[in-house]
């Protein structure tokens, strides 16, 4: 297990705070009680939960040339057919992916192929569950081509505690399921939006796993 390039900056923005907030009460109250105890705790605790978001784990991809990965760890909260308006302008199967503070924030790939498309919105920051968050929140929309040509899109959606959704791909380039699609700080969702004819493996309230599980295939 390693620590995401992303979260560098933050853990140590809030070890200084940390460090600073028990210095300062120490030299204020420099008899140590249970106080004392509690604080420090408290604070190792709180540096550790940080830390523990950013972790980055080193997995395999369970896929294939035909087969959707999990972009993300979380809880199915949608599968469901629906227009996609941005770029398809169609009818596709949505498949909602929710990541609480607790998930892994690292995305992936769910399919390798050639990004096609992409556009960062600005916007708001929603509950992730809210069936407005696809469209009103801070998001990143990706398209891959896969070598048959066959069109997936995945969006990153901030939600209401995360403030800052990363993407890597830039267009043209080629990508590889299970490589690095991006990262997004704290609770937050991940939409992909599938061709009809694909064949969904996964149900609502299904907790996924990511480059692990398979969301469903394309033939």
């Amino acid at each position: 297990m390693k620590i995401h390039r992303e979260g560098y900056k933050t853990i140590f923005i809030v070890f200084l705070f940390v460090a600073v907030v028990l210095l300062v009460f120490n030299h204020i109250f420099p008899d140590q009680t249970w106080i004392h105890v509690l604080l420090y705790f408290a604070g190792i605790w709180f540096f550790l939960i940080i830390v523990r978001f950013f972790r980055s784990p080193k997995r395999s991809v369970n896929g294939g040339n035909d087969t959707i990965v999990s972009p993300a760890d979380g809880k199915v909260v949608v599968v469901e057919r629906t227009v996609e308006p941005e770029f398809f302008h169609d009818e596709r199967i949505q498949v909602s992916i929710f990541m609480s503070a607790y998930n892994v924030h690292v995305n992936w790939f769910p399919v390798s192929g050639n990004i096609t498309y992409y556009h960062y919105h600005d916007g708001k920051h929603l509950i992730a569950f809210n069936p407005k968050a696809s469209m009103e929140n801070e998001r990143t929309t990706t398209v891959i081509e896969m070598a048959n040509g066959k069109k997936i899109l995945v969006r990153q959606i901030a939600g209401a505690v995360a403030r800052r959704v990363r993407c890597y791909p830039v267009v043209g380039e080629p990508v590889i399921q299970g490589d690095e699609l991006g990262f997004i700080k704290f609770g937050s969702r991940v939409d992909l939006l599938l061709p009809l004819d694909a064949n969904i493996e996964v149900k609502i309230g299904q907790y996924v796993i990511g480059k692990q599980t398979i969301i469903g295939s394309l033939t």
